[in-house]
């Protein structure tokens, strides 16, 4: 008797691009899908955030109408499903018996391919190559995640945690820029990241040092007074030890260099 041939296993859609850090955009090749329906995003970007597991139909549903859930959600899902495929492609999505699974790699969702790249940047650390994996994994972001999507379960605990990796990569990157005496060709960059992040204390305080190193000690403490300020109106606190240390190394200028490096370093 022949044995019978393993079935061979299902085919990811090899041309599919998902990009949701920014405005959610869905690519086939070179062409560009349209999704006009804000559900038809919703359930693209939790499969897409969930590749190579099977999302489960009430996940799906509860993402779609959070708390208004239709009377037959497994139909009202199998609906959207049969859209998505029409415009993704018949093999884009498989169907098992609890939910579905979107076919593509990994590194087609951007947010995954960030989530890979800083993995290697932890592996890489302290190591010549960490820079260039951390530039990598930062420009695959466009915008805020998710922009283009109403969803209450994408909006809230999985944009900030996406948002929090991103801070800290780009502090991280900051750090290896300083360490490398970088320090005048990232200063307005570092201006520009601040300011999107006006409570972010860490990255006020390498902003702080970074105008230090570059000499600008008389910008860098009207900086701090305008953030000392803001953090006393908005949360009625004051700065943080850290940066309270960094604006004592600003105030002693003759400390030089190794005054700022020891502020960061604490």
């Amino acid at each position: 008797m022949r044995a019978a041939k393993p079935a061979r296993p299902r085919a990811m859609t090899d041309d599919l691009r998902i990009a949701v850090l920014g405005p959610m955009e869905v690519w086939r090749g070179d062409a560009q899908v349209e999704l006009g329906s804000n559900r038809l995003r919703t359930v693209l970007a939790v499969l897409a955030m969930s590749v190579g597991e099977t999302v489960s139909v009430d996940q799906l549903a509860v993402a779609m109408w959070v708390h208004d859930l239709p009377a037959n959600r497994r139909r009202s899902v199998q609906t959207y499903i049969a859209r998505l495929r029409h415009a993704l492609g018949p093999a884009s999505i498989r169907t098992s018996a609890v939910g579905y699974r979107l076919e593509v790699a990994p590194d087609a969702v951007d947010a995954l391919r960030f989530r890979r790249l800083l993995n290697e940047a932890a592996a890489a650390r302290d190591t010549p190559a960490e820079r260039g994996v951390l530039e990598a994994a930062l420009a695959t972001w466009r915008g805020a995640p998710f922009d283009g999507v109403e969803s209450e379960v994408l909006s809230g605990p999985r944009a900030s945690h996406l948002v929090e990796l991103r801070l800290s990569a780009v502090e991280r990157w900051i750090d290896l820029g300083l360490a490398e005496g970088r320090h005048a060709e990232m200063v307005a960059e570092i201006q520009l990241l601040a300011a999107g992040h006006p409570l972010r204390e860490p990255l006020w305080g390498r902003l702080l040092r970074t105008l230090g190193r570059c000499g600008r000690q008389a910008e860098a403490l009207a900086t701090y007074e305008r953030l000392r300020r803001r953090i006393a109106e908005d949360l009625g606190a004051d700065p943080s030890p850290e940066l309270q240390r960094i604006h004592l190394s600003l105030l002693n200028p003759g400390g030089g260099r190794s005054s700022f490096a020891a502020a960061g370093r604490k």
